[in-house]
């Protein structure tokens, strides 16, 4: 199927599409301790609820106008500026490439429905007298409202906010009917469940098949994110805030040694990869198509992280297609080795164990040959695949949700689960690179089998143990963007469904929130050393699995090339990167370190996030106050320190005066 040109003429309206704002009837959290309450952003208040008639929807164009009756224009996302900024080139969307360079077929989830109505899937718009129910918080009867893209609960109650959630962030739900009365369990894939109780068996038919029809749309241009227009002010475009060659001029002040190379510029080489990477310079073009096709996926060897302290890098690849037949690839050999110094040895991590790195090679797969590669020290980790984790997941909620067991119970629950097991194995080969780089002075090479899913985990995370700006949020931010979006981590797959959804497919893994699970425990540890707080991990969990920006959306480069996100959508970083919300994420305590970090990996010291984990699940109010008086605390403090300097200054100034009215 081919993909829908938008038409031409006035654009269409989306029936009920809803505003921005994602809100809750939970009070606002305090930092440290984030509830659904937190508000991503959105136009304030919410205008009434007005449904006009239902409009056709063409797949891939923005919803603008009219969604509340009201004849609003529509606010497009802005696009790069014409003219580059002085000593800036301009920006480059795709590395060039069009959309119709890549195959539809090959992207089963990019090819959108020609025509379809939200209203064909909204049987029941509106009930009245439905009763909300969650933990810790009295029931709220109001009205409950459908529209293409949120379930909304309007209370006339005092003290109450509107509860809006989008339909991407439902993960899975059940029915239950008492005589006429019927309840709807609704199970979020941020774990939060909520119960709504809807008088008529008809209408909780009704809105439990509009439900599931709506958040399980199988179109991603159908999705929030193409029809979401921001009503603040865009500072910032995130969408060329990260680019490779910024990256790359990082680099270039501290080495020569490396360039950038185009030759994935529309993606031939490397699906996954982003159109311009950084190679050795000794390494021509030529030899890197040579490499991708000896690679699993393509993936040739990258530079991902540049130690400045000695000049030792970590790259990353898919692992080598050496089969059975201990097949060779001499410009591999040549492109790894360009890497090493005179005299020095390097280290090659296998995120696999040695058995399955052996298993891999009946299917083609393999590991480097000593032989082949006698420069190179090959250790082998077991970090476990994604269908593993999945489950690992679906336990550590299950245990977490479940109030009836005793203090053994729980604790053998968690312990099945067996999550902080790979907590610990994940942090242990991260420790192991850093270690390799910094203390060793020894560059490696990290890949797992893809390289799209452990491989990134052990790159981030060394790169935060090493790195003091990645403990920053901007230099946090570019690390995602470069070690997981620009590298190839299929987030539409991973986190297509959480920890409820009962159909589960074999590609759903929560390998992101497990790299966000290790950077948690790194803070815990080092309260000081990062500019972010807890908030800011949480949110960047919630926004990968439902969001009404475009960030996480797609597998890889090509296919947000192929969506055309950064035309038609807005980019996570153009609001989280606005003053406003910074300070949301700002943790109170960071003093910059500059030091190499070493968390440790000992089982004590590895904790549960309950942020994450049990914040549906217990009240928090006490902590958050807690938090809050903390904070004003250490304002309060850097006030009378600042104060403390100006008299220090000032009587400074006037013992110096004194001294030269008493020399003769």
């Amino acid at each position: 199927m081919k993909p829908v040109q938008p038409r031409p003429g006035p654009q269409v309206v989306v029936a009920a599409a809803g505003p921005a704002a994602e809100r809750s009837l939970h009070p606002r959290p305090g930092p440290g301790r984030t509830g659904s309450a937190r508000e991503t952003p959105g136009p304030g208040p919410a205008p009434a609820l007005v449904f006009p008639r239902p409009v056709t929807v063409t797949a891939g164009l923005a919803a603008p106008t009219g969604a509340w009756g009201g004849a609003r224009p529509p606010r497009p996302v802005p696009a790069p500026p014409a003219c580059p900024e002085p000593g800036h080139s301009p920006p480059q969307p795709c590395g060039g490439v069009t959309a119709s360079a890549l195959p539809d077929s090959a992207v089963p989830w990019l090819r959108p429905r020609e025509t379809m109505e939200f209203a064909e899937l909204i049987k029941t718009p509106r009930v009245d007298n439905v009763v909300l129910h969650r933990p810790f918080y009295p029931a709220v009867e109001g009205t409950l409202c459908l529209t293409g893209h949120h379930l909304i609960l309007s209370s006339r109650q005092d003290n109450t906010e509107e509860l809006w959630l989008l339909h991407s962030n439902i993960d899975a739900i059940d029915k239950r009917f008492v005589g006429p009365l019927g309840t709807i369990i609704i199970k979020c894939k941020d774990f939060r469940i909520i119960q709504l109780d809807i008088p008529g068996m008809e209408e909780c038919l009704n809105i439990a098949s509009s439900i599931e029809a709506l958040s399980t749309l199988d179109s991603i241009t159908l999705m929030y994110p193409f029809f979401y227009r921001p009503m603040f002010e865009v500072v910032e475009d995130g969408w060329h805030s990260f680019l490779p060659e910024q990256e790359f001029e990082l680099y270039s002040s501290a080495t020569s040694e490396w360039r950038l190379s185009y030759v994935n510029k529309e993606f031939a080489v490397c699906p996954s990869y982003p159109p311009i990477v950084i190679v050795p310079k000794p390494i021509d073009d030529e030899a890197l198509r040579k490499v991708a096709t000896f690679r699993h996926g393509g993936r040739f060897p990258v530079l991902s992280y540049y130690h400045k302290k000695n000049g030792m890098v970590i790259m990353r690849s898919g692992q080598p297609l050496t089969g059975t037949n201990g097949r060779r690839c001499k410009e591999d050999e040549k492109l790894i080795n360009a890497t090493l110094r005179a005299g020095k040895r390097g280290y090659i991590i296998d995120t696999r164990s040695l058995n399955v790195a052996q298993q891999a090679r009946a299917k083609g797969g393999g590991f480097e040959q000593e032989a082949h590669y006698p420069q190179w020290r090959r250790l082998h980790k077991s970090i476990e695949r994604y269908p593993i984790l999945q489950e690992s997941l679906i336990k550590l909620v299950e245990a977490c949700n479940d109030q009836t067991h005793n203090m053994d119970r729980w604790l053998g629950r968690l312990e099945a689960s067996n999550w902080l097991t790979h907590i610990k194995e994940i942090l242990t080969t991260a420790c192991l690179a850093a270690q390799c780089i910094d203390r060793e002075g020894a560059s490696i090479l990290i890949h797992g089998t893809e390289g799209t899913d452990s491989t990134l985990q052990v790159t981030s995370l060394a790169q935060i143990i090493l790195e003091p700006r990645s403990r920053t949020i901007r230099g946090f931010e570019a690390l995602i963007e470069r070690e997981w979006l620009q590298a190839g981590h299929p987030f539409q797959q991973r986190c297509a469904q959480s920890a409820y959804c009962n159909s589960k497919q074999k590609w759903e893994s929560p390998v992101f929130l497990l790299f966000l699970d290790c950077v948690w425990q790194i803070l815990r540890q080092f309260p000081c050393s990062f500019e972010f707080n807890e908030n800011f991990l949480i949110m960047l969990f919630e926004h990968a699995y439902a969001s009404q920006f475009g960030t996480f959306l797609g597998n890889n480069e090509s296919e947000r090339c192929k969506l055309k996100l950064q035309q038609k959508t807005m980019s996570l970083w153009s609001w989280v990167n606005r003053p406003s919300e910074l300070s949301k994420f700002t943790n109170p305590l960071f003093e910059a370190n500059n030091l190499v970090i070493w968390p440790s990996v000992a089982p004590q010291s590895l904790q549960l996030w309950e942020g994450i984990f049990l914040r549906w699940n217990r009240s928090s109010k006490y902590l958050d106050e807690a938090y809050e008086e903390m904070v004003n605390i250490i304002e309060y403090n850097k006030e009378l320190q600042a104060k403390v300097n100006v008299l220090r200054r000032q009587l400074a100034e006037l013992e110096t005066e004194d001294g030269m009215q008493e020399s003769p």
